[in-house]
């Protein structure tokens, strides 16, 4: 028997790979599972997005090797995106890097800057790929706690106490999954600011900035942060374009040209199509944001009604693609969320998922109709 290598060791296999097994099985032997426990939207693309996938099937290049570094015209895209959108300038030739989704870009991202040793902020509750890529290029993660009464975002200033002397990177993830937090303009300043003193890359993980969230923000448009900052985006959630695998790295020249030289070794370039697609998802006017949140809206009045049922209180004024909610003192979150696929065969998210701070709290998506939420509130009245 052929060992598995020692990195192997330091991670388990992606909570929702595991969970999503049972739930599989619970469905083939006839359970009506109400699947509420993952961020996949269900919508469709823009159909100029589709129709551009299909119509670029007849051109010429679209079956070749692409470039690395992507279309000039989708990385053109991209940066006319951060302009309108963040007011953030950015070169097209050198501070963009398109990914295939923007998960790619946190392994990408780690081995360009991570020796063994090098400690790694990390968010508690957050999301688990950023440990997890910790642990596989043999850096160490460090957590820092978020908590509810602080708005889910950093204490700085407890931060500062700690010995950072060993610390290259902080991932942070604004507006923040799973709880839904935004981080205000001054907020970003001062981290900026703290990234500076202690020479530490902030590494902001920006993929829910358009789902019901009147204030999109970039760190980038912070001034000095290209010095101490990389920005993350993606068109999964966005554009409803999840399984496209289209996402970007953002940020200063020297940095983007070091993730490349990763990125160049592992993968041969993003489809032509997809990347066609992308462009034209980039370009969509006010109107598409304005239509997809109407519909998330709606879903979650539902969510907050199912969460109501259940006891869970919530926050209101989060943003994001689920509800964050406490559950009832006297229960552990996978206790909770095992008594409610056991009973009502609805699945949803443990807080634990995303680390320790989430024990006491579960996750519900906003990725399923209403005729599906209002059958599983049908389910628990």
């Amino acid at each position: 028997m052929i060992e598995a290598a020692l990195r192997l060791q330091t991670i388990e296999e992606y909570y929702f790979s595991k969970k999503l097994r049972e739930v599989r099985l619970l469905q083939a032997n006839g359970k009506p599972i109400i699947n509420l426990g993952i961020g996949s939207p269900d919508l469709q693309p823009p159909q100029k997005v589709i129709t551009t996938l299909c119509n670029s099937f007849n051109d010429a290049q679209a079956n070749q090797y692409q470039s690395y570094q992507g279309l000039p015209e989708l990385r053109e895209a991209m940066v006319s995106f951060y302009r309108d959108q963040f007011q953030v300038n950015l070169s097209p030739t050198t501070e963009v890097l398109p990914l295939m989704g923007s998960k790619e870009g946190i392994m990408h991202v780690s081995m360009a800057f991570l020796n063994l040793g090098d400690q790694v902020l990390i968010p508690n509750p957050g999301y688990p790929t950023y440990a997890s890529v910790t642990n596989l290029v043999g850096a160490e993660p460090v957590f820092y706690k978020l908590y509810e009464e602080n708005n889910w975002l950093p204490d700085l200033e407890n931060l500062e106490k700690q010995d950072l002397s060993k610390v290259k990177i902080m991932w942070i993830n604004y507006p923040h999954m799973p709880t839904g937090a935004v981080a205000t303009e001054a907020f970003f300043i001062r981290l900026v600011a703290f990234a500076k003193r202690h020479q530490i890359l902030i590494i902001n993980d920006n993929p829910y900035g358009f789902i019901l969230n009147d204030s999109p923000r970039s760190i980038l448009s912070i001034p000095e942060a290209k010095d101490v900052c990389l920005e993350l985006n993606s068109l999964s959630k966005t554009f409803n374009m999840s399984g496209w695998r289209i996402g970007m790295v953002l940020g200063k020249s020297d940095y983007i040209n070091h993730i490349l030289k990763v990125k160049s070794n592992m993968d041969s370039g993003m489809f032509y199509g997809v990347q066609k697609g992308a462009i034209e998802a980039l370009k969509c006017s006010k109107l598409w944001y304005v239509s997809l949140n109407n519909v998330y809206e709606e879903r979650r009045k539902l969510i907050w009604q199912l969460a109501d049922s259940l006891n869970c209180t919530y926050d209101k004024n989060a943003t994001g693609l689920f509800v964050w909610a406490k559950i009832p003192a006297f229960l552990k979150s996978e206790e909770f969320i095992d008594l409610l696929l056991k009973e009502h065969d609805i699945f949803i998210a443990p807080g634990t998922v995303f680390g320790s701070q989430g024990e006491g709290y579960v996750r519900f998506s906003l990725c399923a109709t209403t005729d599906i939420i209002e059958e599983a509130i049908a389910r628990i009245k």
